[in-house]
């Protein structure tokens, strides 16, 4: 083993005046790469934010939109789509009517859901309540809104991307259970354009993709909302909706989140039927 040589007094002073500025002050430690790249990733995510609306889109509340929604299976269309109505009350509350006399609707509270027919409300499908708990934690408000504060939560910066056909930076966040999100930001607006993250179905073991896309966004009581919404199942086009119109923070009726309240959509609020 080869020994090692003492450092010269003229190394030595080298170091010394390497280390230090002409007014005998010592240079700030380099910042590590890691957290150099967090804190880039942070800065475009709080962009973002600003973008939707700051303190505006932070403190939405609640959200009323009607649209058009079409479905998909293995890309190909399974209807000609239908008229919608939705009604979201953050974090986790969200009640989806259709047809065009509302008598059929999706409702989800906390981690239950029920369908609700002329019959009454009928818990909805296991695979069914799973599929939309897993897209509900990874959407994107629960993501800007919840895990970028979440101090366990790895942000990361991974550069230029295309996505959607927009010039984007490209953000990953990954929480305590080693879950990942990778959101899409266009160059210009720092809008988000795109989301993807994948999952293994404990079935058959396999990993699914699963990607959203935003396009054509417009101002509502000052937070910008994207009137298109695509949504991807392993590359395969799954979803659309097209909206009409939103509402923001004008307080829903606690009735259509309750499945036993006899909720009905075309009366006005305060002539609901009550159940007992």
């Amino acid at each position: 083993m080869t020994s090692q040589q003492p450092a010269s007094p003229q190394a030595g002073q080298q170091g010394a005046g390497s280390a230090s500025t002409n007014s005998g002050q010592a240079n700030p430690a380099p910042v590590p790469a890691d957290q150099d790249n967090a804190r880039k990733a942070k800065a475009i995510l709080e962009q973002a934010i600003q973008a939707l609306g700051g303190q505006n889109y932070l403190n939405l509340r609640d959200r009323e939109q009607q649209g058009r929604i079409y479905g998909f299976h293995h890309g190909r269309a399974t209807g000609a789509g239908g008229v919608f109505w939705g009604f979201y009350e953050f974090p986790d509350k969200e009640r989806l009517e259709l047809t065009k006399e509302r008598d059929i609707a999706e409702l989800y509270v906390g981690n239950r859901a029920w369908e609700l027919t002329y019959k009454g409300a009928h818990p909805l499908e296991k695979k069914d309540l799973e599929d939309y708990l897993r897209r509900r934690k990874f959407s994107l408000d629960i993501v800007l809104r919840t895990w970028v504060n979440d101090p366990s939560v790895v942000l990361l910066s991974e550069g230029f991307a295309i996505a959607a056909q927009h010039p984007s930076q490209q953000v990953t966040l990954i929480n305590a259970h080693d879950e990942a999100v990778t959101l899409y930001f266009d160059n210009d607006t720092h809008l988000p354009v795109k989301k993807s993250f994948t999952w293994r179905d404990p079935v058959d073991k396999q990993k699914n993709l699963e990607e959203e896309v935003y396009e054509n966004y417009r101002s509502a009581s000052g937070v910008m909302v994207p009137y298109s919404f695509t949504r991807f199942f392993n590359g395969d086009m799954a979803s659309q909706r097209f909206l009409n119109s939103v509402t923001i923070n004008q307080p829903l009726d606690p009735a259509m989140f309750d499945p036993n309240s006899g909720y009905n959509p075309n009366k006005p609020v305060g002539k609901q039927d009550k159940k007992h």
